[in-house]
């Protein structure tokens, strides 16, 4: 699509020092454009707002993907592509950044398999699609923390497990969560889906401790088991406190 911009910035620092990319789902097959009220879009507000209020200060720079079509299709991974081409922009804008990327479903999809761009170093994955057939020795030497509700319908806990574990032995410090009673639209238990990603991403960051647990998981390596599946704890005070965003049967 000619003239099209993958980055839209949300927080834009006058001197950034980091920056977090946010990728939101979308469809199997699909070759429209996104609109303005694209829901799966509108589902990550939420966590945009948690991320900025988590990183206030921090001079981090906060950004979406804007994709070309709603759908992956097949080879062309058409929204891998825009994920490479919006950190090829970020870094032409503000040159070699840490960034760390925060995907849902099909956002969390092309979130690993764009995480060999030399800006990415930690990956958070909210109920990825991960085919058994995806690539992961592109996340070698990347931080990799994936997150899926145990009441998923839409893409599966156990290929998200799998993919960790292949992750890990290919070289990718990876930790897993298993968060109780939510499935694939991250609407139960929202505010602890907002919270865990905007403070697992400024620990991916440095600019805090992360979860101890979380931590002994990174620091796993080849075919250790464990870490892959801990469960998420609640958060007492809980962000996202906007409508939900209705479930559509077909998004990934």
């Amino acid at each position: 699509m000619a003239g099209h911009r993958a980055l839209e910035w949300r927080v834009l620092p006058e001197q950034p020092s980091a920056a977090v990319l946010v990728l939101h789902g979308g469809q199997e097959h699909g070759l429209a454009k996104p609109g303005p009220w694209n829901l799966p879009g509108l589902r990550m507000a939420g966590f945009v707002r948690a991320i900025r209020r988590e990183t206030a200060g921090a001079g981090v720079a906060i950004g979406v993907v804007r994709y070309r079509h709603r759908g992956w299709n097949d080879e062309a991974a058409d929204a891998a592509r825009d994920a490479a081409a919006a950190l090829h922009d970020l870094a032409e804008e503000l040159g070699h950044v840490p960034t760390v990327l925060v995907g849902h479903s099909m956002g969390g999809r092309a979130a690993l398999r764009s995480a060999d761009h030399p800006n990415v170093t930690g990956v958070v994955a909210l109920a990825p699609w991960c085919p058994k057939s995806d690539p992961c020795a592109q996340l070698e030497g990347r931080d990799v923390v994936m997150l899926h509700g145990d009441r998923d319908r839409v893409t599966a806990p156990a290929d998200t497990r799998l993919f960790a574990a292949r992750a890990r032995a290919a070289g990718a410090h990876v930790c897993g969560y298993t968060v109780a009673g939510s499935g694939h639209t991250l609407l139960k238990r929202s505010g602890d889906w907002h919270r865990a990603a905007a403070r697992l991403s400024a620990g991916l960051l440095g600019l805090r401790a992360l979860p101890q647990e979380a931590a002994v998981a990174l620091a796993l390596s080849g075919d250790a088991p464990g870490g892959l599946g801990l469960p998420l704890p609640a958060f007492r005070h809980a962000t996202g406190r906007g409508r939900p965003a209705p479930a559509i049967s077909t998004e990934v």
